[in-house]
């Protein structure tokens, strides 16, 4: 099957032209990963400030990190523009969104945020808000403004709830936002690669790891058989593992 180039491969392209002052490179590396602000613009969509707001906000830090990316720094060019534009948006958020909250939603918050943690670090996924709601004994609306009393915190070194022997920095973890800006990471890649897969592997994808049927289930659905659905699915995993390293 003929492949597309990857987007690591389509930036660097991009890139190249940029630098050798082909000023439409820009216009289209823009165009290439507006998805990267898209996909940071909807994890913080619900704390106070419009949704257009947040993608403005996210494009222009976008085209700085364009202009300020090098080819010599060897990673790809979204590893280095989604902290930037995670970053910008939490200033904005933390310097104009609404901050002032009671100090029993700032508790709350943190007690749901850990729960939040605790469910991805040992059961490997993110929990949604009414799980997190029932879990804590609290109403959906209560959870998410409690979760927003706390999201983002303005400097590890603030004092939490006003005790002047305790930080953020000793109650959260210091590769917090890292993570944060990795998972970004990654779910964009991954989101990038699949919709550069060919249309049967796009739909192997989608009934094997979306709607978690078995191979004979997703022959079924295709009008293949078993052998040729589970040839391409190696075939498919071997090109994303690929794409993603």
């Amino acid at each position: 099957m003929e492949q597309k180039a990857s987007v690591y491969e389509r930036n660097t392209e991009l890139l190249l032209r940029l630098q050798n002052g082909d000023e439409e490179a820009e216009s289209l590396l823009i165009e290439e990963n507006v998805g990267l602000v898209h996909t940071v613009a909807r994890r913080f969509s619900e704390r106070g400030t419009e949704y257009e707001d947040l993608v403005q906000i996210g494009t222009i830090e976008m085209l700085k990190a364009i202009r300020s990316f090098s080819l010599e720094r060897g990673t790809a060019f979204s590893t280095y523009a989604v902290p930037l534009i995670v970053g910008e948006i939490r200033k904005h958020l933390r310097d104009d969104g609404p901050v002032k909250v009671s100090r029993i939603y700032r508790r709350q918050g943190l007690s749901i945020l850990h729960e939040k943690n605790r469910i991805l670090t040992e059961e490997g996924r993110e929990a949604g808000i009414a799980e997190l709601a029932s879990r804590c004994g609290v109403s959906k609306e209560d959870a998410a403004i409690s979760l927003d009393a706390i999201s983002p915190i303005t400097s590890l070194s603030d004092f939490v709830y006003g005790e002047e022997s305790v930080t953020y920095e000793g109650v959260l973890s210091d590769e917090e936002s890292e993570r944060e800006s990795e998972r970004i990471c990654d779910r964009v890649a991954l989101a990038q690669s699949i919709g550069r897969l060919p249309p049967l592997w796009r739909k192997i994808v989608l009934l094997r790891y979306y709607r978690s049927l078995t191979q004979q289930q997703t022959a079924n659905m295709l009008g293949l058989t078993q052998v040729k659905v589970s040839r391409e699915e190696k075939k498919l995993l071997e090109f994303l593992k690929k794409e993603l390293s």
